[in-house]
C-alpha cells in the first residue's frame, strides 16, 4: 500500500483523492481552508456548471490551450462516465441550453458535499485548516510534505491547488511556487474568462446595456483571432459577457496593445442589405430626424454614439443625409470599433491561464517527467477552455487520472 498526498480539496483534489483511494492507497488529503471545495461553491452562480454534455471531439474544440494534452484523462473520465458517477453516488443532474450540466437541486454545495462523502466512504483522510508549505524531493524522488506542524513521509504528492483569480477561495499560487521548487517550468499568467477594459469612453455611458445576437471579432497583425456570435454586456470599465470572456481567453497571451475588437451590431444582414434597409427607412421617414428612425433598429441609448461615429448630427432629417453618411452610419454598425486598454484583473478572472508547463507533465499519468511521485491537476497546469462546464470536466479528469496512477 503506497502513501498518497493530494494538495488541494477543490474540484480536481477531490477526484484526485478517490482515485487514488480506488487503487487502494492510503490517502490523505490537506486542504488549506475550514472546508473542501471553497470554489465550487461559487462557480455557476452558486449552481456549478460541472460539465457540458456532449462528446470528446466536441469538447476538446473548447479548450482554448493544449487540448491534446486531455485526451486519455478525458477518455479515463469522460463526460458520460462524470455524469453516470453523480447520478450513481445520488446526484440527479440536468443538462439545460448550451449542454451545461447542473445538479437538479442547482445548488453548488451539492457537488462538493456528494464527493466529499464518497472520500469519506473510500477511506480519505481529510485534513482542514492545515497548509502544506514545502514538498520534499531527494534524489529526483518524492519523499514527503512539510506542514506548520512538521514533516510527512509520502510515497507520492498529487498538486491540486488551482490558479490565482478568486484567492478569497485559497487559490493563492502556492502549486506554482511548488513547481518551480521542483524544477519545473511555469507558463506565465494570464486572466482568462474576464472582462475587457476599453480605451473609447463611450462604453461607461453604454454601462447595463446588454446585447443578444452580434459578433464580437478580435484582430491582430491583420489577422482575425476571433470571432464569436452571442451576448454581451457595456460596464463601467468596458465589455463582459458571454463572447466578450471567451474573447479574453483568446487574446491574453497577445499583446493587447495591439489588438482592435470590432463588433457588428447587424451580423444576419450584410452591408448591402442593410443599406438598402436605411434607403427605404429613410425614405418613408424623409422629414423626421435619423435618430428617431433609427429606434427599430437599435438600442436607444447607442444610437448617439453611432451616429456620432458616423460623422451624423442626430438632429438632422432622413431627407438630407446623403448617400457617403448613409453608408458610414451601415459601417459603423457592422464595425464598431474598439481599442483594448487591459483586460480586468486576474483576482476577477473566473480562471488562470497558464501554469505548469505540459511537456514536464505525463499525459498518460499526470506525473512529472521531473520528479517521481510528483503529479499535477486542474487549473494548476497550463490547460484553460472556454465556460460551459469544460474546465471543472478538465479539472475532474485531470485529477481522477493523477490519483489512479499516484
Amino acid at each position: 500500500m503506497r502513501t498518497v498526498v493530494v494538495i488541494g480539496g477543490g474540484a480536481s483534489g477531490l477526484f484526485a483523492a478517490i482515485g487514488a483511494a480506488e487503487k487502494g492507497n492510503k490517502v490523505y488529503l490537506f486542504e488549506k481552508n475550514e472546508k473542501l471545495g471553497k470554489k465550487i461553491y461559487i462557480t455557476g452562480k452558486e449552481r456549478c456548471n460541472l460539465t457540458n454534455n456532449t462528446d470528446i471531439q466536441e469538447f476538446l474544440k473548447n479548450v482554448v490551450r493544449n487540448p491534446k494534452f486531455l485526451y486519455t484523462s478525458m477518455n479515463v473520465l469522460s463526460v458520460e462516465k462524470t455524469l453516470s458517477f453523480f447520478k450513481t453516488n445520488g446526484l440527479p443532474v440536468k443538462t439545460e441550453r448550451g449542454n451545461r450540466v447542473f445538479p437538479v437541486s442547482d445548488k453548488a454545495s451539492d457537488i462538493t458535499k456528494t464527493l466529499e462523502k464518497i472520500c469519506v466512504k473510500n477511506g480519505v483522510n481529510i485534513f482542514l485548516n492545515k497548509k502544506v508549505i514545502d514538498i520534499i524531493v531527494k534524489d529526483g524522488v518524492v519523499k514527503g510534505i512539510k506542514t506548520k506542524e512538521g514533516l510527512f513521509q509520502c510515497d507520492s504528492v498529487i498538486v491540486c491547488t488551482g490558479g490565482i483569480s478568486y484567492s478569497k477561495t485559497g487559490s493563492d499560487g502556492d502549486g506554482y511556487k511548488f513547481a518551480e521548487k521542483t524544477g519545473h517550468t511555469v507558463i506565465p499568467l494570464k486572466p482568462a474568462l474576464c472582462g475587457i477594459e476599453i480605451k473609447e469612453n463611450f462604453c461607461s455611458k453604454l454601462q447595463g446595456l446588454s446585447l443578444k445576437n452580434v459578433v464580437l471579432s478580435a484582430h491582430y497583425k491583420g489577422k482575425t483571432v476571433f470571432s464569436e456570435f452571442g451576448e454581451m454586456l457595456f460596464t463601467h470599465y468596458g465589455i463582459s459577457g458571454p463572447i466578450v470572456l471567451s474573447c479574453s481567453s483568446m487574446i491574453n497571451r497577445s499583446e493587447i496593445s495591439k489588438i482592435t475588437l470590432l463588433l457588428d451590431l447587424k451580423p444576419a444582414l450584410s452591408n448591402e442589405i442593410l443599406d438598402k434597409r436605411f434607403i427605404r427607412d429613410f425614405s418613408d421617414g424623409r422629414l423626421k430626424s435619423v435618430s428617431t428612425i433609427l429606434i427599430s433598429a437599435l438600442p436607444k441609448s447607442l444610437i448617439p454614439i453611432i451616429l456620432e461615429i458616423s460623422g451624423i448630427p442626430s438632429w438632422k432629417k432622413c431627407s438630407e443625409i446623403t448617400s457617403c453618411e448613409r453608408k458610414n452610419l451601415v459601417y459603423t454598425i457592422k464595425n464598431l470599433k474598439m481599442n483594448i486598454k487591459n483586460l480586468r484583473p486576474i483576482e476577477e478572472a473566473i480562471i488562470t491561464s497558464g501554469g505548469v508547463d505540459v511537456k514536464q507533465i505525463n499525459p498518460k499519468t499526470m506525473e512529472s517527467k521531473i520528479v517521481k511521485g510528483l503529479f499535477f491537476a486542474g487549473e494548476v497546469v497550463d490547460i484553460d477552455s472556454y465556460t460551459g462546464g469544460f474546465n471543472l470536466q478538465t479539472a475532474f479528469s485531470t485529477g481522477y487520472l493523477a490519483g489512479l496512477n499516484s
